[in-house]
């Protein structure tokens, strides 16, 4: 019997339809980098938006995971995530590479994030070559552009003037808010996040968008020592942007611009309250279930 590592690792949940949502978005948050809903007669919808709920009464969702994810370490964590409501009955299985590679390359087309911004899968043709074209593939980092809370980060960050502004992306995951602030013209960035492979993928993202490496630093949390950043984003949870709030308060200049995000709609008057000691905030926009804070740091 083989005892080489597969390729990927699928878990999968069999749950009632009114708690697939809330089971979809634990599998997220512990590591998962795909969704897939499949109903009895295994109908898949991939990655249904946050905010719906498959109609199936009985509802098996299924998380990707890398091959070298540990299923105890994954499962404890989801029984964290979903408590004080235990886990449902889940079975592991193994896959190789080519049924990963079919399902994202099929799901994942250019998506444009609004002005000259676009996110560009690596098998697909720029539609607009003369756009701002950030190519990115799905990796094991979360941060494509398709989640709605990073979607409205791009699309606030595309609107911004970025010109010589230096930017912090605090819990970059894959990158992509920090690269595409220096595709869109920032002087220089800051990467930061606790996971170590979400650092290997933000620098392996630069790479493959020739970011030279004076532009982009990438780094633990606990090593930032700059401030007086000019844009702040923070795409992460609301429970960490709360306690985040003195932090990145310190770490903006006078009239920095902030971007927050990561926040179910009910939590939106939370954070917006952590917040409000240093910073003048806009109402929140919402997409789907999701809320974005953006405002300015007092002067």
């Amino acid at each position: 019997m083989s005892t080489s590592r597969p390729d990927w690792r699928e878990l999968h949940l069999l749950v009632d339809g009114d708690g697939a949502e809330r089971c979809a978005d634990a599998l997220l948050a512990v590591g998962a980098l795909a969704v897939t809903f499949t109903d009895a007669g295994d109908h898949p919808i991939l990655e249904p938006p946050p905010g719906t709920t498959p109609l199936w009464e009985q509802v098996c969702i299924t998380g990707l995971f890398a091959g070298d994810a540990d299923p105890d370490g994954v499962w404890r964590a989801l029984a964290g995530e979903l408590a004080p409501v235990p886990p449902p009955a889940g079975r592991w299985s193994e896959l190789g590479e080519r049924p990963w590679a079919e399902l994202w390359q099929a799901h994942f087309r250019p998506r444009h994030c609004g002005g000259r911004l676009w996110i560009c899968p690596s098998w697909c043709a720029p539609p607009d070559p003369a756009a701002v074209n950030l190519r990115l593939d799905p990796g094991l980092a979360f941060g494509t552009g398709e989640h709605p809370t990073t979607a409205l980060c791009l699309e606030w960050l595309a609107d911004q003037p970025l010109a010589g502004a230096r930017v912090l992306d605090y819990g970059c995951g894959s990158g992509i808010l920090a690269i595409a602030a220096c595709l869109l013209g920032a002087a220089r960035a800051s990467a930061v996040d606790i996971d170590p492979q979400a650092l290997a993928a933000t620098r392996a993202n630069a790479r493959h968008n020739a970011i030279a490496d004076g532009r982009l630093a990438v780094a633990a949390p606990e090593t930032l020592t700059d401030a007086g950043y000019d844009v702040i984003l923070a795409n992460i949870l609301a429970n960490p942007l709360i306690e985040l709030a003195p932090r990145l308060a310190a770490l903006a200049a006078p009239g920095a611009r902030l971007c927050l995000s990561g926040i179910l709609a009910e939590q939106a008057a939370a954070v917006a309250a952590a917040y409000r000691p240093w910073f003048e905030l806009a109402q929140p926009l919402l997409c789907e279930s999701w809320a974005r804070l953006a405002g300015t740091r007092r002067r």
